[in-house]
């Protein structure tokens, strides 16, 4: 599946080992159960964490700072738990890795990813990048608070707007 990262298709250094295969060498992506047989290998390469939904952010604190990517995971487009995941990563934990989303979710959420502190998608095959893009610049004014350097201009807006 085609990594969509800063609005282009970059190459997917990561090797996905789930329970039971041997860690490999080299950059590996593994699940929350494996954390502490992740954090004590010997192999070079970074280490990365998938996250269930229904996986607490705060069970990472302590390896946060060894961590170079967490990758989250909607199951279905309507299950917004990652986006919480992805914020707390960024602003509760200061996370400053890359956070990476998987699963089932729409080119109409990409703007709202980039602002909960998502830096990288996998979007699905035969994905027109010019939709993603479309999407990304669609929605110039956000009244929520971002964790991108960003200028509030939605709640100035808002008061405007109330009679």
């Amino acid at each position: 599946m085609p990594l969509l990262e800063n609005g282009q298709i970059v190459q997917d250094g990561w090797t996905l080992v789930e329970d039971g295969q041997p860690l490999p060498d080299g950059d590996i992506l593994l699940p929350l159960s494996r954390l502490s047989e992740g954090l004590g290998r010997n192999g070079k390469g970074r280490l990365g964490i998938v996250l269930k939904p229904d996986e607490r952010v705060s069970d990472l604190k302590e390896a946060l700072p060894r961590l170079d990517l967490v990758s989250l995971n909607f199951p279905i487009f309507r299950d917004g738990r990652a986006f919480t995941q992805a914020r707390s990563l960024r602003e509760h934990l200061h996370f400053a890795g890359a956070v990476r989303v998987t699963g089932h979710f729409l080119p109409d959420q990409y703007e709202f990813l980039l602002r909960c502190g998502v830096s990288q998608l996998v979007i699905p095959e035969k994905s027109d990048l010019a939709v993603w893009q479309q999407a990304h610049e669609r929605i110039t004014v956000a009244y929520q608070p971002s964790v991108l350097n960003e200028r509030q201009e939605g709640f100035a807006f808002r008061r405007f707007l109330t009679p």
